[in-house]
């Protein structure tokens, strides 16, 4: 029989604790999913700096790591699987020690420097080599702001791909007062894993600030060998996936009650939170009837869950989802990892039980789901197909259940520690039960949910609800589920729990259901719904401006919102209704009200093709996802097949919410005819303040680098706001972007450009007149104040390093090139003034020599150490190159971007601002190799003569590491050093000629 001692029972208090109690700050995440435990806590770890796994070889993601990856690949996950670790430390503490320990735990662990790429649509992970330092960045607050920052760095995107799995940050508040904040991706973290990761953090700062080697650590078990074993036990999983395909296949989600007015939320799963404070006398009665009855805490509180659930929604066949956990045995002791399972549980309530009845229910369901714990979840989900969504495409497991105790902190030697609560936005569940016993004198209950799912009022009934049970049962756990007593007198329900579920009978029109939820909407003026003779019912609105959202997001929202049966089939915007003389409807002159014929054309064959594709079935129109087979990792495929396709914005996401062949069309075209619109605009109007959420204010927009930038973000769909000269604003006018007239020495035009946008991209530089570069940027930061602002600077920042291999952030050393000292100016001002009064993020971009097919990028070949190189190649002449080792340097040559590389560079600073400086950098090339490249392109063969002497044009021997923007910058096609060098000389030589 478990006990609340059992490691069952501790594995699901890890995680879940962490994260729920974040729902007491008003916004926290969800946390049963993420379950797993304490029977790490004992263990140690570490065998050798590398642990057992110095192979960068390609290993097979867990079946936990490929939800997470899948989550990430899907979009719209925000941080929602962030995990902060943050802890208040008191006493003396010395940063250096903690950088050392935790890249000796990073050493130690191979999951926290571990990558996670794709082939041929399958993801894998591959171990990265062990970094020399992590770094820790330390920022002077006091502790009023800690809050701010804080979740502004946990609300920081991981990049996957690069292997970003940790990252440090210290808020010092006093020489003797920090902060400490480690923020994990959950890809490489669970609950069990905070807890090994507190622990010999304190036993390897501890070695550190005494200088001796941590020899109470044992060897680390790899996170890469359980994925193997899980990936080899996968065949012989037949028999236990047959029994959960048993048992759920007629299971359906709760119908939990819909919200009476649909939040214009365009995204996310917004979490919030309530509670209750229990009588301290509970938890230890609601343990004593559990031991009564041979069960845990967890199986009562559970209970109290399902007995919650059954009154909300009057349902009697429910599903709850709990945490489990992979981790068994010694041998997984200290491992660091993600090793969680969500267990659903499936219980009949029905017969009006006692409540000690429904326990014995519980339990027995319970126990049922922990034999079979080692199954992933997602295998089972795969398994049932569509049968594991309701209807309107629900998730079976939307509500879970926990208990929560005390949280993990960071103890160092010498110091207090006090647990730091850091919210987050998402919300992975539409409801949460938890039973919060983090402090053992003020007990409570908590629900925490989806806001774009639930009402307020719904929630807050549904903890008092949940806390009035507890105070019961621990009273009287004989009393039946109807006799229990409801808070302060309550009826039994809490609100119909399917709205629109019987809108057979609702009326049509102006009273509908989706035409009452679109007009809640804030943007939307007026609605109606109508039903033609033939075909579906179809939506119209009338928006107050502009600027609201688009037909396909208010039927995104409707389907969120509504039971499937009153979505409508499209909702189509209109600038007013059509009405008679006596005032009203005149349906006839509404448009689009005969039955709809099969989509047509490139987009609507695309579509069809790759459902077809990816699915293996050929759709009809209104063919459901699910139903066709769908899930997350099909959505993913389906999305980038047309993204690559058609050249069009797609996510995973979008394709889980159009679920249609006909809605997913609808999109596309949507989105093609924006960048349509776009492009075919001949000189955009000025802008206004009403302006577009989202704009990019870019910079420099009509130069080589910010030309680049400008489409890419067009592609992308953004909306742009470009910064021009009058004489030149013609040659972006056809870019799809708005201009708008300016320049450097504009400061009021500067200050008013950035007062517009919602980012910017500042791109623009003299070169030479340093004192406007400096007066510009200053203007620009005073009049920043809000989103990220990305300063694209030069490597001329670093001046002349020491060392030949030049990191990130490394400081500048002398001699400092006056260019290079504005530079680091400009970068100081706009570092500094980020995440101050409302602003976001800052990233300083720094590039070496940029190439692409622009004339302004061409101009490099007429002077400088290029131009020399070209001059000489073009005519012939002799060309003087240093010997390698002269001086004592292996190698002499230039770092080069690519100009599209850099500008996808940029533009992922603005989602994922990198708080710093960060290196862009496609490649390096020697000076004999660059000349050879020259030579052979113009056809010519000079002689290439090597010295003991320098030139000073060519004096460059520094390669700048340019990990922290990897992934956009890696080559596509056509993007390698000849093709870009032959793209930028042909014109020029066709010009020599």
């Amino acid at each position: 029989m478990p006990t609340d001692a059992d490691p069952a029972a501790r594995d699901r208090q890890q995680l879940q604790r962490e994260l729920l109690r974040r729902a007491r700050a008003g916004t926290a995440r969800r946390t049963t999913a993420e379950p797993t435990a304490a029977d790490a806590a004992a263990g140690a770890a570490g065998a050798g700096r590398d642990g057992h796994l110095p192979q960068a070889a390609a290993v097979p993601l867990s079946r936990a790591q490929r939800r997470m990856w899948l989550m990430e690949r899907l979009g719209g996950a925000g941080d929602s699987y962030h995990v902060p670790f943050a802890t208040r430390v008191r006493g003396p503490f010395d940063v250096a020690a903690f950088a050392t320990a935790l890249t000796s735990l990073v050493a130690r662990h191979a999951i926290l420097r571990t990558r996670y790429a794709e082939h041929e649509g399958e993801p894998h992970q591959e171990v990265l080599p062990t970094p020399h330092t992590v770094p820790v960045h330390v920022v002077d607050t006091d502790a009023a702001h800690a809050a701010a920052l804080l979740r502004r760095e946990t609300a920081r995107p991981f990049d996957l791909a690069a292997g970003e799995a940790v990252r440090a940050l210290v808020l010092r508040h006093g020489p003797q007062d920090h902060t400490l904040l480690l923020t994990f991706h959950h890809i490489a973290m669970d609950g069990a894993s905070l807890e090994t990761v507190a622990g010999e953090l304190a036993v390897l700062y501890t070695a550190a600030t005494d200088g001796t080697s941590p020899h109470s650590l044992a060897a680390a078990p790899q996170y890469a060998d359980h994925a193997r074993r899980e990936h080899d036990d996968l065949p012989g999983f037949e028999t236990e996936l047959k029994h959960w395909g048993d048992l759920l296949a007629d299971a359906a989600p709760p119908r939990l009650p819909r919200p009476a007015r649909a939040e214009p939320h365009a995204a996310g799963r917004p979490a919030a939170a309530r509670s209750v404070p229990l009588a301290p006398t509970v938890p230890e009665a609601l343990r004593a009837l559990g031991a009564q009855r041979q069960a845990t805490l967890f199986a009562v509180s559970l209970t109290a869950a399902f007995a919650a659930l059954h009154r909300l929604t009057g349902d009697d066949d429910l599903v709850i989802g709990v945490a489990g956990t992979h981790r068994s045995g010694t041998a997984m002791r200290g491992l660091v990892g993600l090793c969680v399972n969500t267990l659903p549980v499936r219980v009949d309530v029905s017969g009006a039980p006692s409540f000690a009845q429904l326990l014995r229910r519980v339990n027995d369901a319970l126990l049922e789901a922990q034999r079979h714990r080692h199954i992933p979840f997602d295998l089972v989900l795969e398994r049932l197909g569509g049968g594991a969504r309701g209807a309107d495409g629900t998730a079976l497991v939307r509500v879970t259940s926990d208990v929560l105790g005390e949280p993990t902190v960071l103890r160092l030697p010498g110091t207090s520690a006090e647990y730091v609560d850091v919210a987050s936005d998402g919300a992975k569940f539409t409801l949460s039960y938890g039973l919060g016993l983090g402090d053992a004198d003020r007990p409570e209950a908590l629900v925490q949910y989806d806001a774009n799912a639930l009402d307020d009022t719904v929630a807050e009934a549904a903890v008092r609800d949940f806390a009035a049970l507890l105070h019961a049962v621990a009273a009287d756990p004989e009393l039946a589920l109807g006799e229990l007593p409801l808070p302060d007198g309550e009826g039994a329900s809490h609100g119909d729990p399917d709205p629109g579920a019987r809108d057979d009978a609702a009326p049509e029109g102006d009273g509908h259901p989706a035409a009452q939820a679109l007009r809640a909407h804030p943007k939307v003026a007026d609605a109606v719904l109508v039903r033609p003779a033939q075909g579906p019912p179809v939506a119209y609105a009338v928006l107050h401006d502009s600027t609201g959202p688009s037909g396909h997001e208010l039927l995104g929202l409707l389907r969120r919102s509504l039971a499937p049966e009153a979505v409508p089939a499209a909702v189509t915007l209109l600038d007013a209704l059509p009405r008679t003389a006596a005032g009203p409807l005149d349906p006839a002159r509404l448009p689009g009200l005969s039955a709809p014929s099969a989509p047509t054309g490139p987009r609507a064959e695309s579509v069809t093709e790759t459902f077809t594709a990816v699915l293996g079935v050929r759709p009809s129109p209104d063919d459901d996802f699910f139903a066709l087979g769908g899930h997350s990792l099909k959505a993913v495929q389906l999305a980038e097949r047309l993204r690559t396709d058609l050249g069009l914005p797609l996510t995973g996401l979008d394709v889980l919410q159009a679920r249609t062949p006909r809605a997913l069309t609808a999109l596309l075209d949507e989105r093609a005819a924006r960048q349509s619109a776009a492009k075919a605009a001949s000189r955009p109007a000025p802008r206004s303040r009403d302006i577009r959420p989202g704009t990019v204010l870019v910079t420099g927009a009509t130069g080589g680098v910010g030309a680049y930038v400008v489409r890419e973000l067009a592609a992308q769909g953004r909306p742009v706001l470009a910064l021009a000269r009058p004489e030149s604003a013609h040659l972006i006018a056809t870019e799809g972007v708005d201009v708008i007239e300016g320049d450097l020495c504009d400061l009021a035009g500067l200050r008013d450009a950035v007062a517009q946008a919602d980012a910017v991209v500042h791109a623009a530089c003299t070169f030479t007149r340093h004192d406007v570069d400096l007066a510009a940027m200053e203007a620009m930061v005073d009049a920043w104040r809000r989103g990220p602002f990305v300063f694209v600077s030069s490597v001329d920042a670093y001046g002349h390093p020491g060392t030949d291999r030049v990191a990130e952030e490394a400081p500048p050393h002398e001699p400092v090139s006056p260019y290079g000292q504005a530079k680091l100016d400009c970068e100081a001002m706009v570092l500094r003034a980020a995440g101050t009064e409302g602003r976001g993020g800052a990233s300083a971009v720094r590039s070496p020599i940029v190439w692409g097919a622009h004339d302004r990028l061409r101009e490099q070949l007429r002077w400088g150490a290029i131009g020399t190189l070209y001059q000489s190649a073009r005519q012939g002449r002799p060309i003087e190159l240093p010997r390698p080792g002269t001086g004592g340097h292996d190698w002499y040559g230039a770092a080069w971007v690519h100009a599209a590389a850099l500008a996808r560079a940029v533009t992922e600073c603005l989602d994922r601002p990198v708080h710093g400086v960060a290196n862009a950098c496609s490649g390096h090339v020697s000076w004999r190799d660059l000349a050879q490249d020259l030579t052979e392109l113009l056809g010519t063969r000079p002689a290439f003569h090597e010295s003991g002497t320098v030139p000073r044009d060519l004096d460059h021997r520094w390669h700048y590491d340019s990990a922290r923007l990897a992934r956009p910058l890696r080559p596509r096609p056509g993007e390698d050093r000849r093709t870009v060098l032959a793209e930028m000389i042909g014109p020029m030589a066709a010009g020599n000629a």
